[in-house]
């Protein structure tokens, strides 16, 4: 579909963007004129991406009654992206393709790493080149701290949990860790208030152990890593690449500082859950009822903790010259459409946050620029300078061009992808346009439909499946067009 929200979409169009993916790949961009490749000096990058995070919970959205005026204040200073997409909503997926550029039947991670998975080898493997990959050869020094979950749990178990649900695992020095030489993370591991990590280069059996709230402990070691005192962190003659998973405000919802949930007062689940397709009447909507107060507790108290990365940043000297990122890797249903968590193609699941700032380079406002994950890692290192190091195999599209405000190609669509090898009535397969929403399910033999208009409809709350065949026509055609290109055997 156009950009003047037209009922009928352009294949054309749709094939003109997906045509710049090749650009990117080939490593072929042009060089803006003050790119950092020319000044000689590359900015440094901090990625923050809390699990669960989703788009609506920002303040400044207008969506949810959230408290988050940190966020708010750097939604000012930044570009705001209001249609990224997280192209397989849950956690596994979101990482590989952030961090490869490549779609989850290219990179092998379609579902999430756990013990279910584990026959399948769903992990992220040695071979891929990720964004980290690259930023190490090119001379900066990559950290991770917080959630990894790219590794298949695997005898003997670091996880209490055991072979039948065993989630979280150990990632070995060496190339599994891809590039990062600063390392303070786990597996998976949802104890938000008593997290263990393993830290440098400690064996797979002495994880160390914390009693405090995750997301905070997480902010003072990103601290203390970005002040760099005496040089212990990191080295100071080299530009740093840091992410940060925090784990909450993914569940469980209560494993959070009574804190942050005070500040919401006495306000009912109806005053926090306001989106008019909320339904508590179901099992999941109850559990929505229970849990609002404490997850957007957790969303304020991850605004404060992220609020103290960015004074730090201030602090110290280096706000110019950081390219500072906030995501997520998937959203939250939290009762609207009566259901719970992600994995659905539905707004408050499948949209998720993304604002970057980069003070003097991109120009602060908000942008519809339809964003999907494996185009992260090729726009990033284009901004940095380093378009010619985007690896050949990477299959997001380069858009820092329209990071930067200049008139490109756009894409006309997201790819919306529901796979678990383990689960293989489960799957489904669906686009976001500018304007619709159209998903194909195929549960057992069996096929179902569903349709749209987000323009008329913004709570979906109405499928309009066989009222436009035409439309519908050519939607599929599109589909299928993202099925060739992301290698999806699921059409044949």
């Amino acid at each position: 579909m156009d950009r003047a929200g037209h009922s009928r979409v352009s294949r054309r169009r749709f094939l003109w963007a997906a045509a710049a993916a090749p650009i990117a790949l080939a490593g072929c961009a042009h060089t803006h004129p003050e790119a950092p490749e020319q000044s000689g000096k590359r900015p440094n990058l901090l990625f923050v991406f809390p699990d669960e995070f989703r788009r609506q919970a920002i303040g400044c959205t207008g969506a949810d009654p959230v408290i988050t005026p940190n966020l708010d204040r750097f939604a000012t200073e930044s570009l705001l992206l209001t249609n990224t997409y997280s192209n397989r909503p849950v956690c596994s997926p979101f990482r590989a393709s952030m961090l490869t550029g490549r779609y989850p039947f290219s990179n092998g991670v379609v579902t999430n790493c756990y013990s279910g998975s584990a026959p399948y080898h769903i992990q992220l493997r040695e071979s891929e080149r990720c964004i980290s990959d690259v930023l190490h050869d090119r001379g900066y020094h990559c950290g991770y701290i917080g959630k990894w979950h790219l590794e298949s749990p695997h005898e003997p178990y670091v996880d209490p949990r055991g072979p039948k649900n065993a989630w979280d695992e150990y990632t070995p020095l060496g190339p599994r860790r891809h590039g990062f030489e600063f390392w303070h993370s786990y597996g998976c591991y949802d104890d938000h208030l008593h997290p263990h990590y393993w830290i440098g280069d400690a064996p797979r059996d002495k994880a160390a152990h914390f009693d405090e709230w995750s997301p905070r402990h997480e902010t003072t070691t990103a601290i203390e890593f970005l002040r760099n005192t005496d040089g212990k962190q990191r080295p100071a003659d080299k530009p740093f690449a840091l992410f940060m998973s925090m784990n909450p405000p993914h569940m469980p919802f209560d494993a959070v500082p009574p804190e942050y949930v005070e500040r919401y007062g006495a306000k009912t689940c109806e005053k926090l859950l306001t989106r008019p397709n909320v339904d508590f009447t179901t099992k999941e909507g109850q559990i929505a009822k229970r849990s609002a107060k404490n997850y957007f507790g957790a969303v304020t108290g991850i605004d404060e903790q992220f609020g103290r990365i960015l004074q730090c940043l201030k602090e110290q000297g280096l706000e110019n010259d950081t390219i500072v990122v906030f995501t997520s890797d998937h959203g939250e249903m939290m009762g609207s459409h009566g259901r719970m968590y992600k994995s659905v193609w539905f707004e408050e699941a499948f949209g998720i946050p993304f604002i970057i700032r980069w003070p003097g380079k991109i120009r602060p406002r908000r942008d519809d620029l339809l964003l999907s994950v494996p185009d992260f890692m090729p726009t990033l290192l284009s901004l940095m300078g380093l378009e010619r190091d985007i690896p050949k195999a990477v299959e997001g599209t380069d858009y820092s061009a329209a990071f930067r405000g200049e008139h490109t190609r756009r894409p006309t669509s997201a790819l919306f992808i529901r796979s678990a090898p383990e689960l293989p009535d489960a799957e489904v397969r669906g686009i976001r346009t500018m304007r619709y929403t159209y998903v194909i399910e195929r549960p057992g033999n069996t096929e179902s439909r569903s349709l749209y208009d987000n323009e008329q409809d913004p709570y979906q709350l109405k499928n309009i499946a066989g009222a436009q065949p035409a439309l519908e026509k050519e939607l599929e055609r599109e589909l299928h067009t993202w099925l060739d290109r992301t290698r999806d055997p699921w059409r044949r």
